[in-house]
């Protein structure tokens, strides 16, 4: 299996990038096509240990920033590391693609490059927040800003199919992210999605959630709209990484405080490593016709590395065809409730 990572994607850029997938290829026992600037490249490579790893690099001269208008950043750079790297997929030389790139360029060149799944109008980012049960499956987590009710019964199924092939959850329970546990409560898009994911058939529904149901792992999967998800994300890595650090600065205070960690250090390593979002490394772009990882703008080595380890069991799992598999079912049900496949072209923004 060969995954194609944008080596120039992210604040880090190549200098992370580029050790970071080397290490994941390793790792998870893969192939590795790095996209980018050939000779940018070749001299991040050159002081690594290749040995046992199979790379190849594929030029790219062009980048797109994070700045860039995602849309018109596609059409203007078509030698760019994003689209390459999905044209690498499209192409079958690659299973999968990576980037910690601009978020929207790679949602918008994943939809010119590979499609949508036929019966799938909005894709979705879906990714797990740190939980009590271990992890919770939130989505869409910044794809989709702005979507009309209906799409989040596509995110649940998608979701369903996650859980299931990723996770190994048979009949996962799904919840409703809102203000409230009532039915009533929620704005009114909540209001509308409700009765669609009630009535919508193979969802285990069990209604609203509220945002602290997230980290107490009440449902296994959450859906919401594109920005309350992403504000949930951005709020749970700062809550992660305030706790890390108050508990490292409580921990070391004093000489007392210092010896009585040292007994109990591996059980803060652990926690540590629930809350570290590097672990996870990536979230797959589902509802797109082929293996799509996004990585965090801020990743580092380790979060790359783990993101070609998201890459691997997506493609071994088949995300897409377990997707296609479940709109077919869902359209066959005739459910008046769900029009898949009713909209026009995605919005592109991150």
């Amino acid at each position: 299996m060969r995954i194609a990572v944008d080596a120039i994607g992210g604040d880090q850029g190549p200098e992370v990038v580029v050790p970071g997938a080397v290490a994941g290829a390793r790792t998870f026992d893969v192939a590795l096509s790095l996209v980018g600037p050939e000779a940018v490249i070749r001299h991040h490579l050159s002081s690594i240990d290749l040995s046992g790893v199979d790379v190849d690099v594929v030029d790219a001269p062009d980048a797109i920033e994070m700045d860039e208008h995602p849309a018109q950043a596609i059409r203007r750079k078509p030698k760019a590391s994003i689209p390459v790297a999905l044209r690498e997929v499209q192409a079958g030389r690659s299973a999968g693609a990576i980037s910690a790139g601009n978020s929207g360029a790679m949602m918008a060149a994943s939809l010119l490059v590979l499609g949508r799944i036929a019966g799938i109008d909005r894709p979705a980012i879906g990714s797990f927040l740190p939980s009590a049960r271990s992890r919770t499956l939130v989505l869409d987590l910044g794809a989709v800003t702005d979507p009309k009710p209906h799409h989040l019964v596509q995110f649940a199924i998608m979701g369903r199919v996650y859980a299931e092939r990723i996770l190994g959850i048979s009949n996962p329970t799904l919840g409703l992210l809102s203000n409230g546990e009532e039915p009533t409560k929620g704005n009114q898009f909540v209001q509308e999605v409700y009765p669609l994911l009630a009535r919508a058939d193979g969802l285990n529904f069990q209604g609203n959630v509220e945002g602290k149901d997230v980290p107490l792992g009440t449902v296994d999967i959450v859906v919401t709209d594109g920005f309350t998800g992403n504000v949930a994300l951005k709020v749970a890595e700062g809550v992660a990484t305030m706790m890390t650090d108050l508990l490292r600065s409580e921990l070391t205070a004093t000489l007392p405080r210092k010896l009585a960690s040292l007994a109990l250090r591996h059980a803060f390593r652990s926690v540590r490593s629930r809350l570290d979002y590097s672990e996870i490394g990536g979230a797959p772009l589902l509802g797109v016709d082929g293996t799509v990882v996004i990585a965090h703008g801020r990743s580092d080595a380790k979060a790359i590395m783990n993101a070609v380890g998201v890459a691997r069991r997506s493609v071994e799992a088949d995300l897409p065809g377990g997707i296609r598999e479940a709109v077919t079912r869902q359209t066959a049900g005739k459910d008046p409730v769900v029009p898949l496949g009713a909209d026009g072209e995605l919005s592109t923004s991150p």
